[in-house]
This record gives structure tokens, C-alpha cells and sequence, in this order.
């Protein structure tokens, strides 16, 4: 599947209609994210069960803001509506399927649970969903 270009308009959407979700955020002006890119890409047709988007930053300042993107490229990650992955960097490509292997083990069912738990506690202002 081909990265797709995500929005302030199509995001939510595209979050309720994929299981997971990794996301790019990028600018043109940096170097590190065009030299990421080829490599989100290529990951893209490996894992067609998973939806890459890319964001760019600068245009859609308000996802950038919900992810509390700092430094750019950030790679994200959404399963079930949930982030359960954000880090600032390049990740190789290897680190890349690894991740997404990962994101795929995930027991969404103990993720709730440690949401709902760091919710008792007051510990996370919100319910972790994105979207």
C-alpha cells in the first residue's frame, strides 16, 4: 500500500478505518525527513495491512500539536485508536518492521486496561484516543 497524505480533514477518518496507523511527521525544509522517506515508503508495501500517513508538520500545525511533535521527522504510532508509539528520529529500516511487528503483539485488551488505570490515577488528563 502507497503512504497517503494526511490531514487536519481526512485524519480522523482515516484513524476509524485502520486498525493501525503509522504516521510521518515531516517538512520539506528537513533533510532527515526526505531521507526517511524512501524507507516509510518501501515499509508501506511490506506491511499492507498497516496505513502510513504522512503529515506535514508545518501545514497541519494542529496534528503536529495533538502529538506534541517537537522535533521533526516523528514517527507515531495508532492501533485501535489508541497511540501506543511516538519518537522523534529516523528509525532504519529494519527498526522499522520491527516496530510494526511489535505494534501488531500488542494486547489492546492490557493497553485499555493501563489506560483506564493511569486514569484512576489521574495520571493522563485523557482517555488516550486519537481521532
Amino acid at each position: 500500500m502507497a503512504t497517503v497524505e494526511l490531514t487536519s480533514d481526512n485524519f480522523a477518518s482515516v484513524v476509524e478505518d485502520h486498525d493501525i496507523v503509522l504516521l510521518d511527521f515531516w517538512a520539506d525544509w528537513c533533510q532527515p525527513c526526505h531521507q526517511f522517506t524512501p524507507i516509510f515508503e518501501e515499509a508501506s508495501q511490506r506491511h499492507p495491512d498497516v496505513l502510513f500517513g504522512k503529515v506535514d508538520a508545518e501545514a497541519n500545525p494542529e496534528l503536529a500539536s495533538e502529538f506534541n511533535v517537537q522535533s521533526i521527522p516523528t514517527l507515531a504510532a495508532i492501533r485501535g485508536k489508541v497511540v501506543v508509539f511516538s519518537e522523534a528520529g529516523v528509525i532504519p529500516a529494519e527498526g522499522l518492521d520491527e516496530l510494526v511487528g511489535k505494534i501488531r503483539e500488542l494486547d489492546m485488551d492490557e493497553v485499555h486496561a493501563e489506560i483506564a488505570r493511569q486514569d484512576q490515577d489521574g495520571e493522563n488528563g485523557g482517555d488516550g484516543d486519537v481521532g
